[in-house]
């Protein structure tokens, strides 16, 4: 299984590029642009990685981006995330990345833009792994605020693939931002939302009837309201499940409490994915390994999640099926019964 898991093509579909932050670059960078951190060593970073919820997780997440403050620093985060994406077999990614938390710090969209352009671009050609943004929108803030980072992205759609909705989700329902994912709608972005995972089901709703979104990023009570879950079974809505993540927010308790079989269960299109993996002590493989172990997925399952995820992106149709048929050949080549 654990073989089956590290080699069979994967794609992820909700990964925050400043997530990818690992405590020893983090070192780094300070280092390199001469700025002190609360902490003394790796160590201690992680210590402060026990996080009670969401928000708590917020506080050190954008404390930690303050190392990022130049073009190299970003194609540095960038090309580390993209490395391991090799490793893992991981031949494709959409990655989020939060253009106003960096912009509040008075580093330039250009500056942040640039440098993940230039990892991605070389990974493409190095490591053989393809990979597309989006920006996501902080809802703690105005909509206002919001519609001046999708004005810059509009500039750069030729990099950027879609709009995104994060940060607190609590008290910052999807209506918030209804004409915001009017304009970028109509400038032609593909639209992806964070719904229930701290929201309750009116959330994943909002974001699907009001946003009308494409996807929806967790989604996990979406299953209090068995009318919605019809409606997404119906549309075949991608939901994109985080499983180490959700642990390590204590959205459950414990890998097998995750709605992950359920929702496949129920017939709903879920993908596995990290998160923010340097926070939440794993990347893709992990994740996989732990709802493998958790639920005693068979292979046909494993194989299915992987599909999903080529399915659910924003991917060119040729690119699909190039990806679809590399699965499908691996497959093939471990025996493995699709559809069984």
């Amino acid at each position: 299984m654990q073989n089956l898991i590290e080699k069979m093509p994967k794609a992820e579909l909700h990964l925050h590029i400043e997530g990818t932050l690992e405590p020893e670059l983090m070192f780094d960078l300070a280092k390199r642009n001469g700025l002190s951190l609360p902490y003394d060593s790796v160590d201690d970073i992680r210590a402060a990685y026990d996080f009670q919820d969401l928000q708590s997780f917020l506080d050190v997440y954008y404390q930690g981006m303050a190392v990022l403050q130049t073009e190299q620093d970003f194609f540095d985060l960038t090309f580390h995330y993209l490395q391991r994406c090799a490793d893992q077999n991981i031949v494709y990614v959409e990655m989020f990345f939060d253009p106003q938390a960096h912009l509040s710090r008075g580093i330039a969209f250009e500056t942040v833009l640039k440098g993940i352009i230039r990892a991605m671009q070389q990974a493409k050609t190095d490591l053989q792994v393809e990979s597309q943004l989006i920006l996501s929108i902080l809802r703690h803030l105005d909509e206002d605020d919001g519609l001046k980072a999708l004005d810059l992205a509009i500039a750069y759609q030729d990099y950027i693939v879609g709009i995104g909705l994060d940060s607190s989700e609590r008290n910052n329902p999807p209506e918030k931002f209804r004409s915001l994912y009017q304009k970028a709608r109509q400038a032609g972005f593909r639209l992806v939302a964070h719904a229930g995972e701290e929201g309750d089901a009116s959330y994943v709703r909002g974001a699907v009837e009001v946003l009308r979104v494409e996807r929806i990023d967790h989604g996990n009570n979406a299953l209090q309201d068995m009318k919605l879950v019809a409606k997404l079974r119906e549309m075949q809505m991608p939901l994109t499940l985080c499983p180490l993540s959700n642990l390590k927010l204590k959205v459950v308790e414990k890998v097998s409490e995750h709605p992950l079989l359920k929702m496949m269960n129920l017939g709903l299109k879920v993908t596995v994915n990290s998160d923010d993996p340097a926070y939440f002590d794993g990347y893709l493989v992990e994740n996989f390994t732990a709802v493998q172990e958790a639920f005693q997925l068979k292979p046909n399952q494993l194989i299915e999640l992987a599909k999903n995820s080529f399915e659910a992106s924003f991917l060119p149709q040729e690119r699909k099926a190039h990806y679809l048929e590399k699965l499908m050949r691996f497959s093939r080549k471990n025996r493995v019964l699709t559809g069984a």
